[in-house]
């Protein structure tokens, strides 16, 4: 009876025990948050070591999460990071025992988690995955099943991961939806052409950020000269709307109204910067707990911007990362690929690498030797699980010097282009990554001069430059698009630009370009042919003896040299200052061979208009 009594004692104390062994295994295990949909985000949540963001060891630098995802034979390495409480967007708490990895899975069904949590020093900047040892939650794993996604539209989860597929356009891919095939019951993945806002370059310096604030006057000789100054974007309160995120009990109204409304003008692209201090024109954007820090991160700070990211997505609006400027692409390792830089790119990408639509840029103005940048490239390819498009910015005078050594180097997909001789530049730079076997996309990013760049419409309503030859001059040489910059001696500018609508004729410009490409032209299988046209200022795109596109800047008329074909082609006219319909003008149609003159636009005609030649 003795030995039952005890047997028995021993056999409560286990199934009481059992529950608490249970919680412990779930919380290693890992606790999976999101919608377990393809292309949606899934957040892992550790719980780890107590610690905080000033705490020794670092957390940031000597402790290191990596998750791989399985499904068959596919894998995907993922960074992750610490999170402090694992809310502190919400919360600000710089403290906790939380670690995030964020996922997106590219494929339905079952899907394997297993986790990798590794300390000792330096750990987070070593990427053998032997380095260091095992702690805490390492080796947890875990399994869910992905269903299909529920979104349409503009929405990134619709259209699943933008892509550099080898070619002159970033390509979706999940969706036709609006292609030419997809309109003809074929189905195509969509590709990808930009327009969007390349200011405020400091778009992140926004008042309701923690942690944010300017470090000091604006005193550079000819950048926007003034005092201290943050972002509200208050102007943009009013595109706020019921259900959008904000955090803190209401913050962060301002920006994502803004968001709202660029995306409500049919752009789909942001250019900003995320490092601007150690002598950078705003200095005002950091993700470090202080200006002066490099080796430890603001947990609740880059929360909130993962929220603003997350309705970008949502939107339809691209990410288009700078991660320096000029003016301190010297200030972490002094150039080089060192530890500061290997863990700025390590939680950048760790953070933010899941965004859909992202493109990573080495910098504005970009004078980094070739080596380092193209050692940047590696490193950022070698990091980042998705393989996000990397380019590089630089200055005009400096084009071919960065670009040239660069060209077929496997890890570069583009370049970022600051000129005002658009359309050569970007014909250039399309040829010239062709020939050297690796093509590239190449966006129009910055036209200058510095003081002026687009202005608000109150200053130039029409914008007639601007459209003739850095819209229109770019798209029609095969370029991917473009982001507008705001001249520093104009209002609303690249530093203190509060209200978008102070362009808000441009973004109708732009989009009125877009929708021709995109309804009207087979643009991925077009080339540039200026050598097609009588006239020396117009530009040709064109997928020859099928259909051609012809900008007259000036209206008036051309000769079309269509070759040897004696087919017959319809002519129709796009107004590129008000969008529409196509239209008939004084000729209907042509027919080969050689050069023929392809007649006038409806009206207008001193002004410009786009002919669109089409084989019948």
């Amino acid at each position: 009876m003795q030995r039952y009594k005890m047997t028995l004692f021993f056999a409560i104390c286990f199934i009481l025990a059992a529950p608490a062994v249970l919680v412990r295994k779930s919380e290693a295990a890992g606790v999976i948050s999101g919608e377990l949909k393809k292309w949606h985000k899934i957040t892992l949540t550790f719980t780890g070591p107590d610690t905080s963001e000033n705490a020794e060891p670092n957390p940031f630098r000597d402790y290191r999460l990596n998750v791989t995802f399985a499904k068959g034979r596919k894998r995907y390495v993922v960074g992750g990071y610490y999170a402090a409480d694992g809310n502190a967007g919400q919360t600000s708490a710089a403290a906790g025992n939380k670690w995030h990895a964020h996922f997106v899975p590219d494929e339905e069904g079952r899907w394997s988690y297993t986790a990798s949590f590794r300390t000792g020093r330096d750990v987070a900047l070593n990427n053998d995955p032997a380095a260091g040892s095992a702690t805490a939650f390492d080796g947890a794993r875990g399994r869910f099943r992905v269903g299909p996604s529920d979104k349409t539209g503009r929405d990134h989860r619709a259209k699943g991961l933008l892509k550099y597929v080898g070619k002159r356009y970033l390509q979706f891919a999940e969706t036709g939806e609006g292609t030419p095939a997809a309109k003809n019951g074929g189905w195509e993945p969509e590709y990808f052409l930009k327009g969007g806002a390349d200011s405020p370059e400091n778009f992140l310096a926004y008042a309701d950020f923690d942690g944010t604030y300017d470090t000091g006057e604006l005193k550079r000789q000819g950048e926007a000269t003034g005092v201290e100054f943050l972002h509200r974007y208050n102007p943009h309160v009013q595109d706020f709307k019921p259900g959008d995120p904000t955090w803190k009990n209401g913050k962060g109204k301002g920006i994502i109204g803004a968001l709202n409304y660029l995306a409500s003008k049919g752009m789909n692209s942001v250019y900003f910067i995320t490092y601007n201090i150690d002598g950078g024109d705003g200095k005002d954007v950091w993700p470090w707990t202080r200006p002066s820090e490099k080796f430890r991160f603001d947990c609740s700070k880059l929360d909130q911007w993962e929220i603003v990211f997350s309705h970008m997505d949502k939107l339809g609006l691209m990410l288009h990362i700078i991660m320096q400027e000029q003016e301190n692409d010297q200030g972490l390792d002094g150039g080089e690929l060192g530890p500061q830089r290997k863990l700025y790119y390590r939680e950048l990408i760790a953070r933010f690498a899941h965004h859909l639509a992202l493109v990573w840029n080495l910098g504005e103005e970009n004078t980094n030797t070739n080596a380092q940048q193209k050692a940047f490239c590696r490193y950022i390819k070698d990091l980042d699980p998705y393989d996000h498009p990397v380019v590089v910015h630089t200055f005009p005078k400096k084009i071919a010097e960065v670009y040239e050594p660069l060209l077929g180097y496997e890890y570069l997909d583009g370049p970022s282009l600051q000129t005002n001789d658009t359309h050569a530049q970007t014909v250039k730079w399309i040829d010239r990554s062709a020939s050297a076997g690796r093509q590239w996309f190449v966006s129009m990013d910055e036209i200058g001069p510095a003081h002026t760049g687009v202005k608000p419409d109150k200053d130039d309503y029409r914008h007639d430059e601007v459209r003739h030859k850095h819209l229109w001059g770019h798209l029609m040489a095969g370029g991917a698009g473009v982001e507008w910059y705001f001249g520093y001696k104009f209002a609303h500018n690249d530093l203190n630009c509060e209200d978008w609508r102070s362009r808000d004729h441009m973004w109708d410009l732009t989009r009125y370009a877009l929708e021709f490409f995109r309804e009207h032209l087979p643009f991925t299988e077009m080339a540039h042919h200026d050598e097609l046209t009588s006239v020396r200022d117009d530009y040709c795109f064109a997928k020859v003896g099928q259909i051609y596109a012809i900008y007259l800047p000036s209206g008036g008329t051309t000769n079309l040299d269509l070759g040897n074909s004696s087919a017959t082609f319809t002519v129709r006219w796009y107004n590129p200052r008000t969008g529409g319909p196509l239209r008939t003008g004084t000729v209907g149609a042509i027919a080969g061979p050689g050069s023929v003159a392809i007649g006038h636009p409806p009206t207008d005609t001193n002004k410009d208009w786009v002919a669109l030649i089409a084989r019948q």
